[in-house]
C-alpha cells in the first residue's frame, strides 16, 4: 500500500510562499492592463444600449409615418366623399336632401381638418424624434472611437504580456495542487481580503511586511524556526521569515 507524504510545515509554508509569488506576478499583469477591461467592457454595454434606443427611435418614426399616410389616405377619401356629394348635391328634389348632403360634406371637410392637424402634429413630433436620433447616433460615433483607442490599448498590452501570462497561470495552477487543502482555503480566503492581494509576507525590519504592524522578538524567532504557521495578529496574513522568502524564485 502506497503511503502519502507528510510534508514538514517548512516544506508547508515553501509552497505558500511559491504560489503568493507565482499569483503576484499574475497580479501585476492586471495591473498594467489597469481598469481597461472593466472600461472596454462598460463602453460595449453603453454601446448597445444607444444602438437599442435608435432602434426605437428608428421604430418610432416609421410608426408615425405609417400614421401620417393613414391620414394623408384618410384625406383622400374624404376629398373623394365631397366631390361625390357636391356632383349628388345638383341633382337633389328638396331642401331637406341639400341640407343633408351639406352635412355630410361639412363633415367631411372636418375630418380632413382634423387629418391635416394629425399630420401636423405627427411630423412636429418626428421632427423631435429625428434630433434624438441625430443626438444618439453622434453620441454612438463617440463612444464607440474610444471603444476602439481602449481595445487597441488593452489588445498592445495582452500582445506582450500573453506568453508570460500564460507561463504563470500554468505555475499556479501547478503550484495550487501542491498546497495543503485547508492552506489553501485559508491563503485564498486571506488573499482575498486585500486589494494587492497579499496573504503570505515575510518579516521586514521587525514588522509584518503586509501591514508594517510590529511582530514582537519571540514571535519572530518562531517565525524563523518554522515549525508552525504563524499568523499577523493584526492583518491576519501568513508569517514567513525573510530568509525563506529570499530563497524562494520564480522565473
Amino acid at each position: 500500500m502506497a503511503t502519502v507524504k507528510d510534508f514538514s510545515v517548512e516544506e508547508k509554508l515553501v509552497s505558500l510562499v511559491t504560489l503568493q509569488k507565482i499569483e503576484s506576478k499574475i497580479d501585476e499583469f492586471q495591473i498594467l492592463k489597469g481598469e481597461l477591461p472593466m472600461e472596454v467592457s462598460d463602453l460595449e454595454d453603453e454601446i448597445q444600449g444607444l444602438h437599442a434606443r435608435q432602434t426605437r427611435i428608428e421604430e418610432e418614426i416609421n410608426g408615425i409615418n405609417e400614421f401620417i399616410n393613414q391620414k394623408k389616405e384618410a384625406i383622400k377619401e374624404s376629398e373623394a366623399l365631397i366631390k361625390k356629394y357636391e356632383k349628388q348635391s345638383t341633382n337633389v328634389k328638396n331642401s331637406r336632401e341639400f341640407e343633408a348632403i351639406n352635412k355630410e360634406i361639412e363633415m367631411q371637410q372636418l375630418e380632413v381638418k382634423l387629418a391635416e392637424k394629425h399630420i401636423k402634429d405627427a411630423n412636429e413630433e418626428i421632427s423631435d424624434k429625428v434630433v434624438g436620433l441625430d443626438k444618439a447616433k453622434k453620441t454612438i460615433a463617440t463612444k464607440e472611437g474610444v471603444l476602439k483607442h481602449k481595445k487597441d490599448e488593452l489588445e498592445k498590452i495582452i500582445a506582450t504580456t500573453e506568453a508570460e501570462e500564460k507561463h504563470f497561470n500554468k505555475m499556479a495552477a501547478d503550484a495550487r495542487e501542491k498546497v495543503d487543502s485547508r492552506l489553501l482555503h485559508s491563503y485564498d480566503r486571506i488573499r482575498g481580503n486585500y486589494r494587492n492581494g497579499l496573504a503570505v509576507v515575510p518579516v521586514l525590519r521587525d514588522a509584518c511586511g503586509g501591514c508594517f504592524n510590529a511582530i514582537p522578538p519571540q514571535r519572530q524567532s518562531e517565525i524563523k524556526q518554522r515549525k508552525k504557521i504563524i499568523v499577523c495578529e493584526n492583518c491576519g496574513r501568513i508569517l514567513v521569515d525573510n530568509d525563506l522568502n529570499d530563497g524562494v524564485e520564480v522565473k
